[in-house]
């Protein structure tokens, strides 16, 4: 038993490299099985997928699962899952899948929970489902949910015919357009009092009229929806099933009874200009458990919650086992048969208790992992102590690296300096703090003043960006989520009334408390979950935050501000009635859940868009504020994750970056030119200014938005020509990236306050400064200076990935990026890839490779030259795959030792060894690519590198090294003093080096290990 135990829970070995593929109905598995012999060919360990779970037809992403029990037929279904398991265990792959536990799609007949619901209202079985507020400020709504799908008023929407009432198979239906809501079997008994003397008019008495007419009080005599003890809900379902075959079968049965149905629905359904004529229809609607309405009220009325602000995504309720049970059990079962070998969490921040949730994940996999080896069946407690026994000593021996049964990774946004709770057991996050700090790294501190100067001065923009920060995610409370709001001050004023310590405080002080205590919060969450067992880093964040919306506000009393921050970490729960403390934490249970999104809008999806003094600092879980990563702060970051979370995943690019790795590599090459760029800009801002159009009294596009264009012009422009429809293709890439980011910073336009005319001066503006054909000064300038940014930008993308794929963690690469990828935001990093000519190209290098041997130097360097094609890129992330998939235990349990740079900069080159036993990783590249070259496009030579060198401690001496990546072999010659690696020995054919060595004691006809190194 005990032995079994140990295995499954060290089953969970993390991939050692995954690849991330966005399945839809245009590319799902059977052409994602054509890609596995590609995929281990490059050297991948694990696919990594987006959702797989059955989610709303033509769905481009799959986060709105509508159904936890089935493979989405939009893929392939079961069938083409089981082949594409079936091919990624013929290749030793694993599979990592997206799991999403904080909401469902809703609005189509595809998620039968919420359509059950609709009918039932709290009646139905899956009412608790849902995270849905029945007593809401609103009476009108009570025991109703809001349903924001119509396209106006509702009664204007209604007195036009919009919305219709039909028949089909027994039940009826409430159609607007797509959407098609059931209506409730209790509601219809009028309707067929009114069908029943349509058809008695001709037909007398008939069976037929009888049958209605019994079916009529049938229906009046439906349990109500408002008596909802557990054998009344039962003969609830089944006096409707009754009604329902019931109906079905005499419609079917009947023609007389089919036509007047039909001219019942007919009648209902009113007509245009006879306002009168649609107050039946109006009454149905009105008996139903739920009241469609205008889309634009969502804000201020839903009463249901969302996946941030889309009305489509619906909030489940994980923290309740049967939700638990209901929407995992089909993803627990593919893990328990070895067909998914992994999962990452979407959203936790979004769950009442994340780490509550994910240990269950880890409880129900690991016993279910043990029952399925143990020879003879055990009893539960005794499973269950076997599983607590293993939980203590990973969770709480210091000693150990943290190690779970289940290999996960959480989609987990941290803000800056924010720690991931270490009490989560998982492998670490999906990696934006990793690409935040290796982003930074390759930004030049040095000129942050003058990139302030030249934003002030350009764009008049004088806030800094944590005001931005502030205003915005004010103004997402107040256009977005007044609803959410409201209902948190509601609650609180309903508590704080029973207190009469409290009961002073007025609803509308303890909306503005709230609201302000969410816009100065600094992270997306805390996780209070207990009074007595309050995170320090939550007190601080909390006590933090309302002492600086105290100071924003000083007409309001502090004694608000201060009863806040005590219920918020649970101070004052005593001061409370027992029968209330329930209430004070489930009140801080959903403040909690609201914030990440708040912070999300606010920030990734507003500020990001206002904020463009730098763009490439502008990236989920970044801080553009802060202009730059040390190298010293990178090592730092690096040997925290090695420490706490050694297989955290590592990204740079993801289906939710706001720019790809490869744009950002670029921008950070721009970070060194800011003289460049600044004459640049006077350039182009004389040459287009008759571009401007005037709207509303101002010249459109702002100074703002034309400093974003070009940044993003610099950051996307394709390396190869632009001409004919590729020019035409690109120039629209760039118009709706620039009308998605005008309507996301909510400044000029938004999505749901569009400005048409600012729009249209957005669109002319881009169209004009990069036309369908011919040439301009504009167009030559920036493409000449472009191409310069590139060169180097293409540098600092190779020592990226380099850095990527050796430091601690599981690196990531997203769809396309083994070639160089220069995607934007959503949905522009959704777009097919050409994975034809990929294959071809790792084909082709693969024997290239064998065919020179270790002579690799010719080859790369007319790779180097030829850099644009991308092969370069696909070379070095081939060659350290391939090293990861032959040197496992570096990467897996390896340490991480910073390398002092000697004789040179040491800003400018990242230096660090990995080792394990007495295999020993050496990995350089450069950090400044611009500033090594001083400003030369040409590549690196042995000038670049002058008398510098990194030093090489004694336990690091390995006899001899390989570069990897040229072939080339260092090895130690005679000498006296510390080893030492010359810079221009290390970077002799290649601008990074990743050099791999043993420690092993030489042969007896080998060189000592005190020596210099030198090349062979």
């Amino acid at each position: 038993m005990e032995a079994n135990a140990e295995q499954v829970w060290r089953q969970g070995r993390p991939p050692l490299a995954t690849y991330r593929l966005q399945l839809d109905a245009h590319f799902g598995f059977a052409a994602a099985t054509e890609l596995i012999p590609y995929l281990h060919d490059l050297g991948v360990g694990a696919c990594y997928l987006s959702p797989i779970l059955r989610s709303r037809p033509g769905s481009r992403h799959g986060y709105d699962v509508c159904d936890h029990s089935v493979i989405n037929p939009e893929l392939g279904g079961a069938e083409a899952f089981e082949a594409f398991v079936a091919a990624l265990r013929q290749h030793g792959m694993g599979l990592i899948v997206d799991v999403v536990p904080n909401h469902m799609g809703v609005g189509d007949l595809t998620n039968r929970w919420w359509i059950d619901v609709l009918e039932n209202g709290q009646a139905s079985r899956f009412a608790n489902f849902f995270d849905i507020d029945w007593h809401p400020a609103n009476p009108s709504l009570h025991a109703k949910v809001l349903l924001p799908i119509l396209g106006g008023f509702y009664g204007t929407v209604l007195e036009r015919g919009e919305i219709r009432l039909s028949f089909d198979q027994g039940r009826f239906w409430l159609n607007y357009y797509d959407y098609r809501l059931p209506v409730s079997p209790h509601s219809i008994g009028s309707l067929l009092e009114i069908c029943a003397e349509e058809l008695g008019q001709t037909h007398v008495e008939s069976d037929e009229v009888q049958e209605l007419r019994s079916i009529a009080t049938a229906c009046r005599h439906i349990t109500p929806r408002s008596d909802l003890a557990p054998e009344e809900l039962a003969e609830r379902y089944r006096e409707k099933e009754v009604v329902r075959r019931r109906l079905a079968r005499l419609s079917e049965s009947s023609t007389r009874v089919r036509g007047a149905l039909e001219r019942t629905v007919a009648k209902y359904n009113g007509n245009p200009g006879d306002t009168r004529s649609f107050d039946l229809l109006d009454a149905l609607i009105n008996a139903q458990p739920y009241r469609p309405a205008f889309w634009r009220i969502a804000a201020e009325e839903i009463n249901y919650r969302r996946f941030f602000d889309i009305n489509e995504l619906a909030a489940i309720r994980m923290e309740l086992p049967e939700v638990f049970h209901e929407t995992h059990a089909f993803i627990l079962q593919l893990l328990n048969d070895d067909k998914v070998t992994g999962l990452r969490i979407d959203h936790p921040d979004g769950l009442r208790d994340p780490a509550g949730y994910l240990r269950e994940l880890q409880r129900v996999s690991f016993l279910n992992q043990l029952r399925r080896r143990l020879p003879v069946p055990l009893g539960e407690d005794l499973l269950q102590t076997q599983f607590h026994r293993l939980w203590h000593r990973a969770a709480f021996d210091s000693d150990a690296r943290p190690q779970w049964p289940l290999f996960i990774v959480v989609e987990k946004i941290l803000s800056e300096e924010e720690p991931l709770p270490r009490e989560w057991p998982v492998a670490g996050t999906t990696g934006y703090d990793f690409l935040i700090s290796v982003n930074g790294l390759f930004v030049d501190r040095s000129h942050e003043s003058a990139w302030d100067r030249i934003y002030r001065e350009w764009s008049g923009h004088r806030s800094e960006f944590r005001d931005v920060v502030l205003v915005s995610k004010r103004k997402v409370m107040q256009l977005s989520m007044t609803s959410e709001i409201n209902s948190l001050a509601y609650r609180l004023d309903r508590i704080t009334e029973r207190n009469r310590r409290y009961r002073d405080f007025t609803l509308n002080t303890l909306r503005l408390a709230i609201r302000e205590t969410i816009a100065a919060l600094a992270v997306y969450r805390t996780y209070v979950t207990d009074a007595d067992h309050i995170p320090d880093r939550d007190k601080q964040v909390i006590e933090s935050a309302v002492a600086e919306a105290r100071r924003l506000n000083p007409g309001v009393a502090a004694e608000v501000f201060q009863f806040l921050r005590d219920f918020l970490l649970l101070r004052n729960l005593r001061e409370f009635d027992e029968p209330d403390r329930d209430a004070v934490l489930n009140w801080v249970l959903r403040f909690q859940q609201l914030t990440g999104p708040i912070m999300a809008k606010g920030v990734e999806d507003t500020s990001f868009y206002i904020y463009n003094r730098f763009v490439g600092l502008n990236e989920v879980g970044g801080n553009p504020d802060r202009f730059g990563v040390s190298l010293e702060t990178f090592h730092a970051q690096t040997m925290e994750r090695l420490r706490h979370w050694p297989h955290a995943m590592l990204s740079t690019s993801t289906h939710d970056t706001k720019r790809s790795e490869d744009v950002r590599a670029r921008l950070a090459a721009l970070s060194e030119m800011p003289n460049e760029w600044e004459s640049a800009l006077a350039r182009w801002r004389e040459w287009n200014a008759g571009h401007l159009t005037k709207v509303d009294r101002y010249l459109a596009p702002s100074a703002n938005d034309q400093y974003l264009i070009y940044q993003t012009l610099i950051g996307a422009w394709p390396n190869e020509a632009l001409a004919g429809e590729e020019r035409l293709r690109f120039r629209q890439r760039i118009v709706d990236y620039a009308l998605k980011a005008a309507k996301e910073a909510k400044t000029h336009t938004s999505w749901t306050n569009q400005n048409a005319d600012y729009e249209e001066a957005l669109r002319r503006f881009v169209e004009q400064i990069v036309p369908e054909s011919g040439e301009t000064p504009f167009l030559r300038d920036i493409q000449a200076f472009q191409q310069r940014v590139a060169h180097f930008g293409s540098l600092n993308s190779l020592a990226q990935i380099t850095l990527k794929l050796t430091c601690p963690g599981v690196p990531d690469i997203y769809q396309g990026c083994e070639l160089w990828d220069l995607s934007l935001v959503d949905p522009d990093n959704r777009r097919p890839v050409d994975f034809q000519m990929r294959r071809k190209m790792l084909v082709e290098l693969r024997d290239q490779i064998a065919s020179h041997g270790d002579d690799l130097a010719g080859f790369l360097a007319q790779m180097l030259a030829n850099r644009a094609d991308g092969r370069i890129k696909l070379y070095v992330i081939h060659r350290l795959l391939t090293l990861r998939r032959e040197k496992p235990h570096v990467f897996d349990v390896g340490d991480y030792r910073p390398l002092p740079i000697e004789e040179f900069d040491p800003e400018t080159i990242c230096a660090f060894a990995r080792q394990a036993s007495n295999d020993v990783l050496i990995v350089a590249a450069p950090c400044r690519i611009v500033r090594l070259l001083r400003g030369w496009e040409g590549l690196p030579n042995a000038e670049t590198w002058q008398s510098g060198f990194i030093s090489i401690p004694e336990g690091l001496l390995a006899n001899p090294f390989r570069n990897v990546l040229t072939g080339n072999t260092l090895e130690l010659d005679s000498g006296a003093g510390p080893a030492r690696l010359p810079l221009a020995t290390v970077f002799q054919d290649f601008p990074v080096a990743v050099l791999i060595g043993s420690t092993a004691p030489p042969r007896p006809d080998s060189n000592g290990p005190d020596a210099a190194i030198v090349p062979k």
